[in-house]
């Protein structure tokens, strides 16, 4: 992602232009759960009363701070790979090179928010462990971690929908529309068991 404050980020987001979008947005929501997650891994390293689980604190840490890194990354991407498809749509139906064009840019278009997807499956795996062996001090983290993580994942996942929708190739359609209800399915109770733990032990 292009270094920009928050406040430009989401006036541009606010704004008409078809770049940031809800992948972009995706991607930054995931990289802010993960980043929740990970505040709880540091809370909880250094601390007497968890020193048995210091090591896999500074390993959780270290993977989070590459997934925080990888989806920072993704929001400018997707936005690389919007502009092209936006471009696309207005090329006229009779031009015998649209078809071989919007095939390119809706594949591309895809795989980003799926990849955005992958990422925020990743960080709840991680977020799971941060609830279970992290600083009791921190535990609503983990809670909001999850939360953030299940919308950036269910946000990501119209972001395929709209794009393989619209897929002439529906074999390539119909496999990431299953990898993409896989993921819900799987990470998306993950992350509701995370949030509801934490909950049941705030309450």
């Amino acid at each position: 992602m292009k270094k920009m404050d928050l406040d430009n980020f989401l006036e541009e987001l606010a704004s008409k232009r078809p770049v940031p979008g809800g992948g972009g947005a995706s991607a930054l929501t995931g990289a802010l759960g993960i980043a929740l997650g990970n505040m709880v891994g540091s809370l909880t390293v250094g601390k007497k009363k968890y020193a048995d689980v210091t090591i896999e604190m500074i390993s959780l840490n270290e993977q989070a701070d590459a997934l925080r890194r990888e989806l920072l990354e993704l929001v400018e991407k997707d936005a690389e790979v919007f502009e092209p498809l936006s471009k696309a749509y207005s090329i006229p139906k009779d031009d015998p090179s649209r078809d071989e064009v919007m095939a390119k840019v809706l594949k591309e278009a895809a795989e980003i928010p799926l990849t955005i997807m992958r990422k925020c499956c990743e960080a709840l795996e991680l977020i799971a462990a941060y609830g279970e062996k992290g600083s009791a001090i921190a535990i609503s983290d983990a809670g909001c971690a999850a939360a953030m993580c299940k919308a950036a994942l269910e946000s990501a996942a119209l972001n395929v929908y709209i794009n393989t929708r619209s897929m002439a190739d529906k074999e390539l359609a119909d496999k990431m529309n299953e990898e993409v209800g896989m993921m819900l399915d799987i990470y998306g109770h993950m992350a509701s068991e995370i949030y509801g733990s934490v909950s049941g032990r705030l309450n």
